[in-house]
């Protein structure tokens, strides 16, 4: 089931993008797209490679010990697998802790060497950061959406969600926080009964790990500075969306596009082992702009540009990163040779 499921999930999705492109229409959309031309698509681009800026500087904010560089080129890796690979959200966040640690010789701003248990927490923290900054997102687009006719079907189930990604972070920040103890008995139990050089290994690693987080959450005015600097880069991402409207012809407000995109990212969270979101993201800009008289092909080709957006980042970061990686591991062979 667990090998099953994804690839249900992306068929399902596949079904229900298709669907939305047959009910919107190819052509409307395909003259829509047309009114943004390359230098529109391009515009797109560069604004979201400042948002990429901004996330890697609310990495920075909350885990200070490693490098901004490093850590935006981990958070663009994190992304484009999401994106661009047929994986879930939890499948970017693997190859994003993964890239935290890559080049040949990894290392904090102090000169230490980063280890897994290192990587993990750093991913973690952000992970944390970035769902606080979505929650009071969501917040504000709520507060944006109420009044406007045909939005009362999304307000119940829009507050819904943020008390659940609130349960959720409180809970999950709680077990960050004091999991170690249970961490530490699952490895020596593990440990205990597999080898002792296992015991003494996975001991060792569960302690780093714990370790490193305890550090990272001893520092509250970090947490709260990622987690603001997360807000101000999800309002980016709906001034993104608000410029696309504008290229597509559709004059709406900010704070409507703050609405739709808030709105948006809530559906994606909850369909986030869906790969790609596909399907999920479609169907949210559609229903969410019939709500602010915007015509179905304009809705679909804001995701169609979305998802261009991102593959056209996305592909060129990944093949940099395996770049990187098969460098690094000719780089060990010869060593060890």
């Amino acid at each position: 089931m667990k090998k099953s499921l994804p690839i249900i999930l992306a068929v399902l999705g596949l079904t229900l993008f298709t669907f939305i492109a047959a009910k919107a229409g190819i052509h409307p959309v395909g003259n829509a797209l047309k009114k943004v031309g390359f230098s529109g698509f391009l515009l797109l681009i560069i604004i979201q490679l400042i948002l990429d800026l901004g996330l890697g500087l609310a990495w920075k904010a909350a885990v200070p010990q490693l490098s901004f560089f490093r850590l935006t080129s981990a958070r663009i890796v994190r992304d484009a697998a999401t994106a661009c690979l047929p994986f879930s959200q939890l499948g970017g966040m693997l190859i994003g802790v993964r890239a935290t640690i890559s080049g040949q010789s990894p290392h904090d701003i102090y000169g230490k060497p980063i280890t897994w248990p290192e990587a993990i927490a750093a991913n973690l923290v952000d992970i944390t950061t970035e769902v606080l900054g979505q929650i009071a997102f969501i917040g504000l687009a709520l507060i944006c959406l109420i009044g406007y006719r045909g939005s009362s079907a999304f307000i119940i189930p829009l507050i819904l969600g943020m008390l659940f990604l609130i349960v959720g972070s409180v809970g999950f920040i709680w077990t960050q926080k004091n999991g170690g103890s249970l961490l530490r008995k699952t490895s020596s139990f593990l440990g205990h009964h597999i080898a002792a050089d296992w015991q003494k290994i996975m001991t060792n690693n569960s302690e780093l790990f714990q370790e490193r987080l305890e550090n990272l959450w001893d520092r509250p005015d970090r947490i709260a500075l990622g987690a603001l600097t997360h807000l101000f880069c999800w309002i980016g991402s709906a001034f993104v969306t608000w410029v696309s409207f504008l290229l597509l012809g559709a004059h709406i407000s900010f704070l409507a596009a703050l609405a739709i995109e808030g709105v948006v990212c809530g559906i994606m969270s909850a369909g986030f082992l869906v790969p790609g979101a596909l399907g999920v993201q479609e169907i949210g800009y559609v229903t969410l702009g019939m709500v602010f008289g915007i015509d179905a092909q304009v809705s679909l080709s804001i995701s169609l540009l979305r998802r261009g957006r991102d593959i056209f980042i996305g592909i060129p970061v990944l093949l940099i990163w395996q770049f990187v990686e098969i460098t690094c591991l000719k780089h060990k062979k010869s060593l060890n040779s």
